[in-house]
């Protein structure tokens, strides 16, 4: 397939710019992955489409305040660096702007001196790789001195960062949040629950590689950057116990799809286990755990919306983006939602 196959025309006036005041109050569009059919619901009405006996499998990694802007020691030069992933102890892989004054061996500053980077190599793609020195908790760092790194089709300023954070986050490292499940309250998640509906976590630290655009015609030329995920033994024997008892495992975001979808692939069963996953999922693959998918309206031509269609139909999906765009539906991470069942 052609990347133009996933292309749609959206109005720029339909972009989610900040989140719906209640979080469950989002609208979600129901759509039967056998026949076509589309419901258009309110998310909180998620407890009337589960039955006694799913699973929903929720990613509860936490995104960082990842942008970090300083300047260059002995230039004063202004320079902002995005945290996209860590790699040992205080090393991270970070994309820094403007690149040219981030060359090997130069050190910056950042939030007065509380943090300090030093470059050590670039790789390949233009990626500094630097290591940090600071006093204290790393994290509690970035929370004091860091910026949530909202996407940039989000222009308004956050008031408040947890609102990109799932009220569920635990494991920090994402760079950006699985937005899938921004749509849920505690309170929602617990009547769920009671009504005999499992919910298990898995952990996958979302990479700006997910959202990198397609730049290939063929999309099976297109490379996904890895990401790091984690599942448990908890998750991974309910997961099978739901299975064996004839129950739905149903993810909540792209990213819990991919984690579950890769540890099958990897390992030909659900089990406890961790690793790197560049698994890219488009129209032909093969699910092997998957009963079901919440996720949000995703961009044209993403590998996001490629992997909707994979699960439900390249017709479906594209026909029930169309109907979101004519019903005036929210779009991206602030958006509305998809259930896929």
């Amino acid at each position: 397939m052609k990347t133009h196959d996933f292309y749609y025309d959206l109005p720029e006036e339909l972009i989610a710019q900040t989140p719906i005041q209640q979080r469950d109050q989002s609208r979600m569009m129901k759509l039967d992955r056998t026949s076509g059919g589309i419901e258009h619901l309110h998310f909180y009405d998620l407890v009337d489409q589960l039955r006694p006996g799913d699973c929903l499998i929720l990613n509860n990694s936490r995104v960082l305040p990842a942008r970090l802007y300083g300047i260059k020691e002995g230039t004063g030069a202004r320079v902002e660096f995005l945290l996209l992933s860590q790699k040992k102890g205080d090393q991270w892989e970070v994309l820094a702007g403007p690149g040219k004054k981030a060359k090997p061996g130069s050190s910056f500053v950042f939030g007065d001196g509380l943090l300090r980077a030093q470059v050590l190599e670039v790789i390949e793609g233009g990626n500094r790789i630097v290591e940090f020195s600071y006093e204290g908790n790393f994290y509690e760092v970035l929370d004091r001195i860091g910026q949530m790194p909202l996407p940039h089709y989000i222009t308004e300023r956050l008031e408040d960062k947890e609102r990109y954070q799932t009220v569920y986050s635990k494991e920090p490292g994402s760079a950006a949040a699985p937005t899938a499940g921004l749509h849920f309250t505690p309170e929602l998640l617990q009547t769920i629950q009671e009504k005999g509906i499992s919910v298990g976590f898995v952990t996958l630290h979302v990479g700006l590689g997910t959202f990198r655009p397609v730049k290939v015609d063929e999309i099976t030329e297109h490379k996904m950057h890895a990401e790091h995920y984690e599942v448990s033994e908890e998750t991974a024997a309910l997961i099978n116990e739901t299975k064996a008892k004839g129950g739905r495992v149903i993810a909540v975001g792209t990213t819990s799809c991919r984690t579950l979808e890769s540890v099958m692939a990897k390992e030909g069963e659900m089990k406890a286990c961790e690793g790197w996953t560049d698994i890219f999922i488009y129209p032909g693959f093969s699910f092997r755990i998957l009963d079901g998918l919440i996720t949000n309206f995703h961009l044209p031509e993403s590998t996001l919306i490629m992997l909707v269609s994979a699960f439900a139909g390249y017709d479906h999906t594209m026909r029930a983006y169309q109907t979101a765009v004519q019903e005036r539906y929210r779009f991206f991470s602030f958006g509305d939602a998809m259930l896929v069942v």
